[in-house]
């Protein structure tokens, strides 16, 4: 596309984000911008493919006394991991003040514990990178907000001030705090939108300055060596009054406009959204699989994983999976099973039952996890979100009493995200074989830190070596990742098929259209062996077996089958 085809373009969508309010300054600011960057140089960057996979992690998940640990993270990765892992996803890693990283002082300043951006070009050199974008909110201790409460001309409509007749009261959000704040300034007391805490203050979107500011942001990342971008909570961007103020038609068209400009600079860059939600509202992110996002979170697949391998049973895994095929040639699905923050409840709305989601409820408090709360517009609070380590949640205890059974869960569950159309990503705790971090909790009264300990490098080194259970899943799924990244059956824009096979078997078919490549996964999700009768015939390339038809499967046994 060439730059008058671009700034046209973002003209019809400003004039639809802002309205009446919409000025011809709107579009010439945005051609200045674009005038600016045109002087700068990007580096290429490609597609994604079968062969990338996706590591998340704090840019001080592992460390060194005395050393940046950005420089430390990259010395982890090169002597334990290798290429296996092809992307790594930085969570925040600038100044911040509270909510480990997303409350962000300074977009641009990193993290003087971390290091600085010559570290972060380091470690681009070795992995694709990506970077999280908390737009939606800011710092109390930014410039920005700093600006706003003390009078400051630029920063005066940056934020959100309580108004006599804004509605309110159908406002969707995921804590139980007010949603307005009052912060003391040099000319008195001001109030702001605060989505999340006291410390998050959401920035105005509707104020065109802020979002031009915010755009320039979005660069600044593209240049730096993001070859992803993480749109964090995106779906709260907009506020309107009388609406629940969640994936308005607003927030979606900024999102498009972010992509025409990162295709025009840097074509490939990924935009990736995440928004706690249910399956319907999240994949609108897709646009028309070209437009807005080229990938989501699957937010539904981490709890109704944990849901199939805790009951033995596939029928709800199966029956969703049924609706989840290939996007297009340009969007997919961003796979995960754990993550910084917990296990999302409200992804299985309309997937699970209450009495079904109860089960897991339960079985995290038994195992030693936590239960989040969000406010509902009734009055009513329902659960969140579950806070546990994912290794430890899959356990069931009393039933998986040996390691080796217990190792072959996890191994099981994560054959299941390595399987599902889309792009894999692994969090740091579940590739290291880690557990809960009570500690962390009851320290600190977040229940977040459960699954958030930083670990130290020659500890964490030694223990992939002489801990048995850190070692054997550590290494399961190195091993899996490598044998997958080899099949363009995994293409995350291959098609996707369901298989029924019982309610005690997990399958689906990978097929590659484009090369004829065809991979069937099958997995038995009960702790007893199952003899299966089917037609299926080729070799299970985790093993280097021939199948023919009849199909043995000891406890949480599972196949990848090459047609």
């Amino acid at each position: 596309m060439d730059k008058k085809q671009l700034l046209k373009n973002i003209k019809e969508k400003l004039e639809f984000i802002y309205g009446d309010k919409y000025e011809e300054n709107f579009t010439s600011n945005i051609e200045k911008l674009i005038n600016k960057w045109e002087k700068k140089s990007f580096d290429n960057t490609s597609k994604v493919s079968e062969k990338n996979i996706y590591l998340i992690t704090y840019g001080d998940s592992i460390y060194e006394d005395g050393k940046p640990s950005l420089e430390t993270l990259k010395k982890f990765l090169n002597k334990e991991i290798g290429d296996t892992i092809t992307d790594v996803h930085l969570l925040p890693m600038f100044t911040y003040t509270s909510d480990d990283g997303f409350s962000v002082v300074d977009y641009m300043e990193i993290d003087k514990e971390l290091g600085n951006w010559n570290n972060i070009k380091t470690l681009s050199k070795d992995y694709r990178l990506m970077f999280d974008f908390v737009a939606n909110h800011i710092s109390k201790s930014s410039k920005w907000f700093k600006g706003y409460i003390d009078g400051d001309k630029k920063y005066e409509e940056f934020f959100t001030k309580e108004e006599d007749g804004f509605d309110s009261s159908k406002v969707v959000r995921p804590r139980t705090t007010p949603l307005f704040h009052k912060y003391e300034g040099k000319d008195g007391v001001k109030t702001a939108w605060s989505t999340f805490s006291e410390d998050q203050v959401d920035v105005n979107f509707k104020h065109f300055p802020a979002m031009l500011q915010m755009t320039e942001i979005l660069l600044e990342y593209a240049q730096s060596g993001a070859t992803s971008i993480r749109l964090d909570a995106i779906g709260f961007l907009w506020k309107e009054s009388g609406t629940n103020c969640i994936h308005l038609p607003q927030t979606h068209t900024i999102i498009k406009i972010w992509r025409l400009i990162l295709d025009y600079f840097k074509p490939n860059t990924q935009v990736i959204t995440e928004t706690n939600v249910p399956h319907k509202e999240n994949i609108s992110y897709l646009g028309n699989g070209s437009n807005e996002a080229h990938m989501v979170y699957q937010f539904t697949l981490p709890p109704l994983v944990l849901y199939t391998m805790t009951a033995h049973n596939t029928s709800k895994l199966t029956n969703w999976a049924k609706s989840i095929n290939k996007v297009s040639e340009n969007a997919t699905y961003f796979n995960f099973l754990s993550s910084h923050d917990g296990i999302g409840m409200r992804p299985t709305e309309g997937v699970l039952n209450d009495e079904e989601r109860q089960i897991i409820v339960d079985k995290t408090i038994s195992n030693g996890g936590r239960v989040s709360y969000k406010n509902n517009v009734d009055g009513t609070k329902s659960v969140y979100e579950l806070n546990i380590n994912y290794n430890d949640a899959l356990i069931n205890i009393g039933e998986d009493r040996k390691q080796e059974t217990q190792i072959n869960k996890i191994l099981a569950a994560h054959a299941i995200l390595l399987s599902f159309v889309g792009v894999p990503a692994i969090y740091y705790h579940s590739l290291l074989g880690s557990r809960n971090y009570q500690e962390g909790t009851e320290k600190s009264g977040i229940n977040r830190r459960i699954n958030r300990e930083k670990l130290e490098f020659n500890r964490i080194c030694n223990e992939l070596k002489d801990d048995k259970r850190r070692e054997a899943i550590f290494n399961g799924l190195k091993n899996l990742i490598d044998i997958r990244k080899q099949e363009k059956a995994f293409s995350p824009y291959a098609s996707q098929r369901s298989i029924e096979l019982g309610d005690k078997i997990f399958a689906l078919e990978r097929i590659n259209e484009a090369t004829g490549e065809k991979i069937i996964f099958i997995l038995n999700v009960d702790s007893k062996k199952i003899e299966l009768e089917t037609n299926i015939i080729g070799l299970d390339i985790i093993k280097n077996r021939n199948i023919e038809n009849n199909i043995m499967l000891n406890e949480y046994e599972f196949m990848w089958i090459k047609c």
